[in-house]
Parts: structure tokens; sequence; C-alpha cells
């Protein structure tokens, strides 16, 4: 008689995150391999096709959250984002009173902001 000991396979819905580093690793997987940087009031590539993006040129696919244990330096959040040009990447800020403004307000004036 044998045993199948596989686990169900968790879907995004249902997969938690406990780490910035494990969602990264799940992020990179999914195709999520620009580094964006929020520049100027845009959002900024670098390498060989550098890419500048307002608000209404990209959407966020997915965010996740996390919480430091005792300290509130360490609450951050990580933002998957897509541009209407195909590229897909990550962009990390804190949140709570160590957040970037100008990048919050830049993400509250994206359209498409998906939680999956």
């Amino acid at each position: 008689m044998s045993t199948n000991n596989t686990a169900p396979q968790k879907t995004d819905a249902t997969l938690k995150m406990s780490t910035m580093s494990e969602a990264l690793t799940h992020a990179v997987k999914d195709g999520f391999v620009e580094d964006f940087k929020f520049e100027n009031g845009a959002l900024t590539t670098t390498g060989k096709d550098d890419g500048r993006y307002s608000p209404g040129d990209v959407k966020i696919s997915n965010f996740y959250r996390f919480e430091g244990d005792s300290d509130p330096d360490e609450n951050s959040i990580l933002y998957l984002i897509e541009t209407n040009d195909g590229k897909k990447g990550t962009l990390v800020d804190a949140y709570g009173a160590y957040s970037d403004a100008k990048l919050a307000n830049f993400i509250r004036a994206v359209e498409g902001i998906s939680k999956k």
C-alpha cells in the first residue's frame, strides 16, 4: 500500500510569505526580475533597456507587507509591478511613519492595483 505525502500546492491567494527574502525569491520565479527604483517622481529601471514610468504606465500585480516584531524601522512593503511595455519587477518601500511620501502618492495614482 502506498501513501501520498505530497502537500497540496498553494496558490498565490493562499501563499503566506513570512520574510521579504521568501517573497522576493517567489517573485523572481514568477518573472518579476527588474529592480525598480523611484526617482524624480517616476519609476525607473537600469540596464540596457532603461525605462521611466509614470503611474499610468504601470500596474501593481500584488504586494506584501512585512512588520518587524519589535522595531518599526523594519516595516516594509514589496510591490510586484508590471509595465505597459512588458517589464516585470519589484519595488520595496517602508510603510507607516518611514514611508516615502512621494512614492506613496505615486502608488495611490496607479489605477491597476491587485492583491492576490
